[in-house]
């Protein structure tokens, strides 16, 4: 494995692990500050209202200033970001901090997308579904580390300066060794990142949508829903949300090689049923057990959706990278955005069982109109641009 290809592998990994460092804690959160299910949805409303303020500034900058440069900005401010959570005292102060950790969090999805987008063209082959299984075990490692902490009992503040300290440590290797893509000429109309998406591009963005819904969903209510729904314990309910990250990574790691054998469409229409299928075996069978392993399932039929996705996105001709990735994941993360607030009132109205149920007439819809999605080509025909060079 390359230099570049490492370093990005590693700066999604690092933002895998600080997403579930503090969507582990929610319970913790949710207890300190008194909130219910409902407020606590507006706390992560804010972190997706925050994501969709940077994503298009950041393929204005990817633009303007190139991929490695809004990657090494927005990965130090992220890695800072998660230490303003534990600081919070009052449910205004965690509002303004979910927002920040929303900006660098959406900041950083685009930009280091836009970088896994110059790693395939430099190698010539598939590979986003591999860079995203980096983020599966991102997840999984940090939901682990969040158990681990749980059951030492420390702050917050300690919990989440260790991460914040670990992530902040690779990633400044990582930053080094991108790639170094030379900014974009302004006066092409591609590169305006303040357009509206064509019908392509918001076709993309609509499965992107669902998808992210549907793994924000399981980020942020699966350790609720193994406590208070399931019965178990404080330590063991965020198992639910590692084994959900463990087929997620399993998912990815196979999914390049999936990509090239089934075929874009197929693993779209298919992940999406299996997503649907794996959910209401675990909203219909509420038992420990039983609810692991239809996260499971979950997980594999989940794994794929965003990574082709963004490929596809990104390896369209009729936009610079990092504005059809920021177009993408700005329809993708309404998802995040109606998501978290429509979960926690319909969990405070009619409980959380029922809130997640609608996640799985979501996924069933995806697989009705997954099938009018066009692949996208990658193959050692694709190289990277002459403007870019290696580090």
């Amino acid at each position: 494995m390359n230099r570049p290809r490492l370093a990005v592998s590693l700066i999604f990994f690092v933002c895998g692990f600080i997403y579930t460092s503090w969507s582990s804690r929610l319970p913790r959160l949710q207890d300190l500050l008194d909130m219910d299910n409902k407020t606590l949805g507006l706390m992560l409303l804010a972190s997706a209202i925050g994501s969709l303020c940077s994503m298009p500034l950041t393929g204005w900058l990817t633009v303007r200033q190139g991929s490695r440069f809004a990657t090494t900005l927005s990965v130090g401010l992220f890695c800072g970001s998660l230490l303003l959570l534990s600081l919070a005292t009052t449910t205004w102060e965690l509002f303004a901090a979910f927002w920040v950790v929303g900006v660098c969090t959406g900041a950083l999805d685009v930009s280091m997308n836009a970088q896994a987008v110059l790693v395939e063209k430099q190698q010539g082959r598939p590979l986003m579904s591999t860079f995203h299984a980096t983020f599966s075990v991102g997840m999984m490692v940090g939901a682990l580390a969040g158990s681990l902490f749980i059951e030492l009992s420390p702050s917050l503040f300690v919990h989440f300066g260790a991460a914040s300290l670990f992530c902040a440590i690779l990633s400044f290797w990582a930053v080094q060794q991108l790639i170094t893509d030379a900014p974009t000429p302004v006066d092409d109309q591609a590169t305006s990142s303040f357009q509206l998406p064509s019908p392509a591009l918001l076709g993309l963005g609509l499965i992107a949508f669902s998808a992210m819904l549907s793994e924000g969903a399981m980020a942020d209510w699966s350790t609720n829903y193994f406590k208070n729904v399931v019965g178990a314990s404080e330590a063991a309910a965020p198992l639910g949300l590692t084994v959900f990250s463990g087929a997620m990574m399993t998912g990815r790691l196979l999914g390049d090689w999936a990509r090239q054998r089934l075929g874009d469409r197929f693993l779209l229409r298919y992940g999406a049923a299996l997503g649907a299928i794996g959910l209401a075996l675990v909203l219909l069978i509420p038992l420990y057990p039983v609810s692991l392993a239809g996260l499971a399932v979950v997980g594999i039929g989940l794994s794929t959706l965003v990574p082709i996705v963004y490929s596809m996105a990104g390896h369209r001709t009729d936009y610079a990278p990092g504005v059809s990735l920021a177009m993408v994941t700005t329809v993708g993360y309404f998802g995040f955005l109606v998501g978290p607030p429509f979960i926690g009132f319909l969990a405070d109205w009619q409980g959380l069982r029922l809130a997640l149920g609608i996640v799985v007439v979501l996924l069933i819809a995806t697989v009705l109109v997954s099938g009018l999605s066009q692949p996208v080509r990658t193959g050692p025909s694709v190289n990277v641009p002459s403007s870019s060079k290696m580090q």
